[in-house]
């Protein structure tokens, strides 16, 4: 096998606009299916997308014997469920983040997919970019000394009360859907799971999710992450990298843009700061690359599976106010 061959579970919006696009450029996939509840709907996203077969169920194209891989962005709730029935189709799963609703079910879902002998990965894009590969080469090169502290913003505005990520039944809410990346990120840099956490947390009194969420995570050593999520605010990013000797500025951390270049700012001591530009990279088409290369040459996800359960172990305590 020199591609593995995608389906894709439901025409959900960040899959058809982004995650499918970059798989169909990735050299080492193919992306033969995609399914819906309603056939029409299927029919028309492949149609769309240039996809060969449309399933009108999930069932249906796990069932199809020439797919090797699944792709699924269904909401949060729905994750355990058909990554489960993915995996005893033997079919890798690549599942959008956070992986579960619980860190419990989220074991779950792991111990399954070991057991079915499938890869399972957690789609957090980002770390494969080439401003993050750099970023933590930097880092690990010691380019700004011991890190000392990690900081990071993450919002946008949405209050829409039929958006899944409205919906506590979903899985919605600002942790949930953007803080999972703050929180990821600041394990990513220190290389652990924080020892302390303490946060505060505001929920729309209807709705019932956080809106604002601002956290510290306290890890071994005494490094800290702080960072605040937020569905109710101005749309922004940031991650400010700080160490004994220096400090890393990362200019859009997370929602990077795949047509353009990007840049990250360097300072180390009391130099004049550096801007290091990459050339514009997909770093969903990235992801799937990487993901792929896994399966084709057995040595599974570059990122262990057993992080999604750390995370979400975090996420949770996150929302329990630490």
């Amino acid at each position: 096998m020199s591609k593995v061959r995608w389906g894709i579970l439901s025409t959900a919006n960040i899959g058809m606009a982004k995650v499918t696009p970059a798989i169909q450029q990735a050299a080492n996939c193919e992306v033969v299916a995609i399914a819906s509840r309603r056939p029409d709907r299927a029919r028309a996203a492949a149609d769309q997308l240039g996809i060969r077969d449309a399933y009108g169920s999930y069932e249906e194209l796990l069932a199809a014997p020439d797919i090797d891989a699944v792709y699924i962005p269904l909401p949060n709730d729905s994750h355990a469920e058909w990554t489960l029935k993915a995996a005893a189709a033997g079919k890798h799963i690549l599942c959008e983040k956070p992986l579960a609703m619980s860190a419990a079910q989220a074991q779950k879902m792991v111990d399954a997919c070991q057991s079915a002998g499938v890869t399972l990965g957690e789609a957090f894009m980002y770390r494969h970019h080439p401003t993050w590969v750099e970023a933590r080469r930097l880092l690990e090169h010691g380019e700004i000394g011991d890190l000392v502290a990690v900081q990071s913003w993450f919002s946008y505005f949405n209050d829409d009360p039929d958006n899944i990520r409205n919906r506590m039944e979903n899985g919605g809410g600002a942790v949930m859907d953007i803080g999972c990346y703050n929180i990821n990120l600041s394990r990513m840099l220190f290389g652990g799971e924080p020892t302390r956490i303490e946060a505060a947390v505001r929920r729309d009194p209807i709705m019932g999710i956080d809106t604002l969420t601002s956290a510290v995570l306290e890890f071994a050593g005494g490094g800290q992450a702080t960072f605040t999520c937020s569905t109710r605010s101005e749309g922004y990013q940031r991650a400010d990298i700080i160490g004994t000797g220096g400090g890393i500025e990362i200019e859009i951390p997370f929602n990077i843009p795949p047509h353009r270049a990007t840049r990250i700012f360097l300072t180390q001591g009391d130099g004049p700061p550096k801007t290091l530009e990459f050339p514009a990279a997909d770093q969903y088409t990235i992801q799937a690359e990487l993901f792929a290369g896994g399966i084709l040459d057995g040595t599974g996800p570059t990122v262990p599976i057993d992080d999604a359960v750390s995370n979400m172990a975090v996420i949770e305590s996150v929302l329990s106010g630490g």
